[in-house]
């Protein structure tokens, strides 16, 4: 058995793996967990939605849009927000007082 996963690049694991590029599109099992993935994501982000409705989860989903940062803007990130995306860790640091106001998006 083999691992195969859409994209370029192969994850660290004990057993082998093979990138496919377009993955989602050439292999029926990606499409089939890109599929499953978005759903659960979707969920998640509906739960999401109930704890944090100033957010906006319900209509963006997740993405980086202008309504996603305007919320991080005015309510900073969540506990559930990635620390490593660049707006999220510019956000916290505005909040704590280490950086200047937020860049224009």
């Amino acid at each position: 058995p083999i691992l195969q996963v859409d994209g370029n690049r192969c994850p660290q694991v004990a057993f082998p793996v093979e990138a496919i590029v377009k993955g989602d599109a050439k292999v029926r099992a990606i499409s089939a967990a890109s599929i499953l993935a978005k759903v659960a994501r979707d969920r998640n982000l509906l739960e999401l939605h109930a704890q944090y409705p100033e957010y906006g989860f319900d209509s963006h989903f997740g993405y980086p849009t202008p309504q996603h940062f305007a919320a991080l803007d005015r309510h900073g990130p969540t506990p559930h927000h990635r620390r490593s995306f660049a707006p999220v860790r510019l956000a916290l640091e505005r909040l704590s007082g280490l950086a200047p106001e937020a860049p224009p998006f």
